[in-house]
């Protein structure tokens, strides 16, 4: 049996994945982090991109795209508390870019009533939303 750890990602509203895996990947506040079995234990902001979770005798990897969160690591299991997070096979690139044109108008138009920071922090996840639907794209 392969050495591996517990992946648990989960969103506000529900559980996205749970199970058992050989290594996962994803974007740290400081750069992009690959966690595998017997890991030191960690925690740390994530930004917005996607986790890559190499299943245990798959050859395809699992793909969630996360908006940001928290990641908690321990030797045996590795927990994504996501601020949001889509299954890759249910990114909606239309939305993705429609978000995206919002998000740079808001910035644009110079309306005293526009939260730019939100507005900022939309453009960004829409923009690594899109990037993740291409990695996605790129690994089929």
């Amino acid at each position: 049996m392969a050495h591996t750890i517990h992946v648990d990602v989960v969103s506000a509203e529900e559980l996205i994945f749970s199970g058992e895996a050989e290594f996962v990947a994803l974007p740290g506040e400081s750069g992009e982090l690959g966690i595998y079995p017997s890991h030191t234990p960690l925690i740390t902001r994530i930004k917005p991109g996607a986790v890559r979770i190499k299943l245990v005798g798959k050859s395809e990897e699992e793909f969630v795209f996360v908006a940001g969160g928290i990641l908690e690591v321990q030797p045996n299991a590795v927990t994504v508390l996501a601020d949001t997070a889509i299954r890759g096979t249910d990114l909606d690139e239309a939305k993705a870019n429609e978000a995206k044109k919002l998000a740079e108008e808001a910035l644009v138009n110079h309306d005293a009533s526009i939260d730019y920071a939100q507005a900022q922090a939309e453009l960004a996840s829409a923009i690594a939303q899109l990037a993740a639907i291409q990695k996605l794209r790129h690994k089929r």
